[in-house]
């Protein structure tokens, strides 16, 4: 007997990125002071954890539409990020090296993104 392998929400790269990423700016975050909290940090925190939110609720609907606009809003998070990731940086509340990590996976993200979109858009019915 052949069984068809189900993948998990952990099984999809760009999942698995997005969501250590939001744990990481979290834990950047969370040693701000009270104000670089309450204006940049939460701003920050939201759109970093709606990537991966985003991608988890795409990836629990039924239809290939309703996934790719979930996959979609994550790709737009993303873009958002790389806004507060600059401010972070020239309001110094990240340091370069911290700054490098998140840019970094912000860079790759967008292409994961896609591929996943493409491969939703290829192989599941309309």
């Amino acid at each position: 007997m052949d069984e068809k392998k189900h993948h998990q929400l952990n099984d999809i790269e760009p999942y698995k990125v997005a969501y250590n990423l939001s744990n990481y700016v979290w834990s950047r975050v969370d040693l701000w002071s009270h104000f670089a909290k309450n204006t940049v940090g939460i701003q920050f925190t939201t759109a970093v954890d709606s990537i991966s939110a985003n991608l988890a609720e795409g990836f629990g609907r039924y239809h290939k539409k309703d996934k790719i606009k979930f996959y979609r809003y994550a790709r737009g998070s993303v873009y958002e990020c790389h806004d507060w990731t600059a401010k972070s940086r020239v309001r110094k509340l990240l340091s370069e090296e911290e700054y490098e990590q998140v840019f970094g996976v912000l860079q790759k993200l967008p292409k994961l993104i896609n591929g996943l979109i493409k491969l939703t858009n290829d192989n599941l019915k309309d």
